[in-house]
């Protein structure tokens, strides 16, 4: 099992799906299409603890975690 979690400001969504499940997969590829392009930020988590901007989905993730880009100042 994986996990997509979205950060905003309603606090966090976690929406989990099998990555061995081809329509599990899709879904969360499109998942990931849908907030990327609505203007989040995705990341995954390395063993060592250190968080890797991604571009696209990675099925061995754990956790891929979508935070908002902050704009302004």
């Amino acid at each position: 099992m994986a996990m997509i979690l979205v950060m905003d400001h309603s606090g966090d969504t976690r929406q989990s799906f099998d990555c061995e499940d081809s329509e599990q997969l899709a879904w969360a590829n499109a998942r990931f299409a849908e907030l990327t392009s609505d203007g989040y930020t995705a990341v995954v988590r390395r063993s060592s603890g250190e968080a890797v901007v991604v571009r696209a989905l990675d099925p061995t993730a754990e956790e891929t975690l979508f935070y908002p880009r902050l704009v302004g100042g």
